[in-house]
């Protein structure tokens, strides 16, 4: 039952994301879908594949979404229809009646829980480790990679840092030799 409910809140949710009329809304809606799909993954015992979609689905696609998003601009979406209407309605009742029947056909199939195998932080920390370091390294790889691309395209100095200091030392001397040569002319 309780899977139920998630399943129904996560299509909440992902009506939500087309409705809303902000691309960042749109992006937080989904992650609260791919969060609950997680979740109901988690429960029919697919405890590994439901730690992926929470660090991918829920993490890394919506970290790249809003980075994306901030740097196109979040501008409202228009209000006219992408796909004509009768067609739209027709594939979302299609879509939610097949989801339906095999839901409820899957329903009874929670797996019976024994404390080994439910405990989040075990499957989480200890039977997918490795993977969730992996996939720490790639995002944090992801969003050095894309800061990269965001970089200026000549460093800040624009040289070696010798020849900045080199050249401002060179000014300085300049300017106090012609403080020394106004100097000795002013008494003469």
């Amino acid at each position: 039952m309780l899977a139920l409910l998630l399943i129904v809140v996560a299509v909440v949710f992902a009506f939500q994301a087309t409705r809303a009329r902000g691309l960042i809304a749109s992006a937080l809606w989904l992650a609260g879908v791919s969060a609950l799909t997680a979740l109901v993954l988690y429960l029919y015992g697919a405890h590994q594949v439901a730690v992926i979609e929470l660090s991918v689905g829920t993490g890394l696609v919506t970290v790249l979404f809003v980075l994306a998003i901030n740097i196109s601009g979040d501008n409202p979406m228009s209000p006219g229809w992408v796909v004509p209407l009768p067609l739209a309605i027709g594939i979302s009742l299609l879509f939610i009646l097949v989801l339906g029947w095999m839901v409820l056909s899957a329903l009874p199939a929670p797996a019976v829980a024994t404390p080994a195998a439910t405990v989040f932080a075990d499957v989480f920390w200890q039977g997918r480790g490795l993977d969730v370091l992996v996939q720490v390294v790639l995002i944090f790889s992801g969003v050095l990679g894309f800061l990269g691309l965001l970089a200026e395209v000549k460093a800040p100095l624009g040289g070696s840092l010798a020849e900045s200091v080199t050249s401002d030392r060179d000014l300085e001397l300049k300017a106090m030799e012609e403080q020394l040569l106004e100097g000795q002319e002013s008494p003469e």
